[in-house]
């Protein structure tokens, strides 16, 4: 709050340093010798009056700098952070409304989007970006390390967003790849989250995906939602109605196993939890960056700085330079 101060203050005392520099006028008083004196050179220039004015201005500005806080940053600390890239891959579909716990009536898609979160926040040094997909395939977000942007986007994605009739999961898959095909980390890896199988025709078939996926050394997780029991949804007229399973798990199994990455079942919103959890503890990389996070208050110094030209132009004026 008070930084702000200084765009107030520096222009203020300036202002008034100009003034004083070239509107201000010292009486002047002549005297009959004055000329004479001046003519034999027993007259001098009063220099000092100028220096004791620039050590008082600098005193004064640097009160003002100090109201910034001023720190010295260690910028030779380095340590050790966790970072990967990392691309969400999210259906959208019809299928995504159901529910699969009878005790907890949140929708599919619901439950992803909170766990979706909880997996962002934990990822603090993560670039992620977002893919959508149901009978069409949206690019969401591009990779950021921006992660209220990101908590955002997920948290306003609905059933309707992209054509919910269907499920393009070779197309999602293509287009997370995609994402990650430029990326220079060493670690890149797509989390897949799917509660159907492939509706075709798609533009580009999950076994091509997942070869593009091969090609670029990108892991897929794959995340499948549902259980053999069928999910739930709740009709306006006739209550609870059962829907069929319909998760193509062979599918999803291949994906995981040919690019490195694992699949994993979540039955139920609990366990759509631990799925999220499991690739969050799996994949961490360590790399060393330099990080700006050691400062080191530098109040005092810069006090002991001015105290010291105060008592310069004090020293000087009493002793010195008397009367001035």
């Amino acid at each position: 709050m008070y930084f702000h101060l200084i765009y107030i203050l520096v222009p203020i005392v300036i202002t008034a340093a100009l003034y004083r520099i070239f509107v201000h006028k010292s009486p002047y008083y002549t005297y009959p010798l004055s000329n004479e004196l001046a003519r034999h050179k027993h007259t001098h220039h009063h220099y000092h009056k100028k220096i004791l004015f620039l050590l008082r201005l600098i005193a004064l500005l640097g009160l003002v700098f100090l109201i910034a806080r001023p720190v010295w940053i260690d910028e030779r600390s380095k340590v050790n952070i966790e970072g990967i890239d990392i691309v969400l891959a999210i259906d959208v579909s019809d299928s995504m409304n159901v529910f699969d716990d009878l005790r907890d009536r949140r929708s599919r898609i619901e439950v992803a989007k909170q766990e979706a979160i909880r997996f962002i926040e934990k990822r603090i040094d993560d670039p992620i970006g977002i893919v959508i997909f149901g009978r069409e395939v949206i690019s969401r977000c591009p990779l950021t390390l921006d992660k209220n942007i990101l908590k955002e986007l997920v948290g306003e994605l609905e059933i309707g967003i992209v054509n919910p009739q269907g499920t393009w999961l070779g197309t999602g898959l293509a287009t997370a790849v995609n994402r990650l095909r430029t990326s220079k980390a060493k670690s890149k890896i797509i989390v897949l989250l799917t509660d159907g199988e492939p509706t075709p025709p798609e533009k580009i078939e999950p076994e091509v995906a997942i070869n593009l996926a091969k090609q670029f050394g990108i892991k897929v997780y794959t995340i499948g939602i549902g259980n053999e029991n069928g999910g739930y949804f709740a009709h306006p007229f006739f209550g609870v109605q059962q829907v069929p399973y319909s998760l193509n798990v062979s599918l999803l199994k291949k994906i995981a196993q040919e690019t490195g990455g694992m699949f994993l079942k979540a039955n139920n919103p609990q366990e759509m939890r631990i799925a999220y959890d499991t690739i969050n503890k799996l994949e961490k990389t360590e790399y060393q960056t330099t990080l700006f996070h050691r400062y080191y208050e530098a109040f005092l110094t810069f006090i002991w700085i001015i105290l010291g030209l105060l008592a310069l132009e004090l020293m000087l004026r009493l002793f010195i330079w008397r009367g001035v």
